[in-house]
């Protein structure tokens, strides 16, 4: 991800429902040494997408602490069950790893069963749920994790 790939990322996490994070917090994020968990999936023919698309989706986390905190992942609607969002998430998860990352972990709205089945797809477990967790509109969120480091962790 880049600083010129903002204006989409947040059109696309707008298009999706994320919480918003908004041009700003990305742009501070880019500038952190977390850097290398940000990753966009670009079209490979941008311009012969509607309204000149050129990014399919992305993902944002941070690393501390050998955990990595998967804040956003979102994928255009109409680039959906194309493996998109699993390529996204193995490679922020390589990343991780790579790092000495040793667990991964989320949050899902408590309604959102096609993200949750997803995550569930990809390995995560519900491992904690987050009351009030989501302001607008106001919703638990499911905690996920998964071990990352193919070490049994204490």
């Amino acid at each position: 991800m880049s600083e010129h790939d903002l204006l989409e990322v947040v059109e696309i996490e707008q298009a999706t429902g994320l919480s918003r994070w908004g041009w700003n917090a990305y742009h501070a994020e880019l500038r952190s040494e977390n850097r290398n968990l940000m990753w966009v999936a670009r079209l490979a023919n941008a311009s012969a997408t509607e309204e000149n698309e050129s990014l399919a989706g992305y993902v944002v986390g941070r690393l501390a602490a050998g955990e990595l905190h998967i804040n956003n992942l979102a994928v255009r609607q109409n680039h959906r069950q194309q493996g998109i969002g699993a390529a996204l998430l193995a490679r922020v998860l390589e990343e991780a790893k790579s790092a000495n990352g040793l667990v991964a972990f989320l949050e899902v709205r408590a309604s959102n069963s096609a993200a949750q089945a997803f995550y569930e797809r990809c390995g995560f477990r519900v491992v904690g749920r987050r009351r009030h967790y989501y302001p607008e509109p106001p919703e638990d969120a499911l905690i996920m994790s998964q071990n990352i480091s193919g070490e049994p962790l204490i």
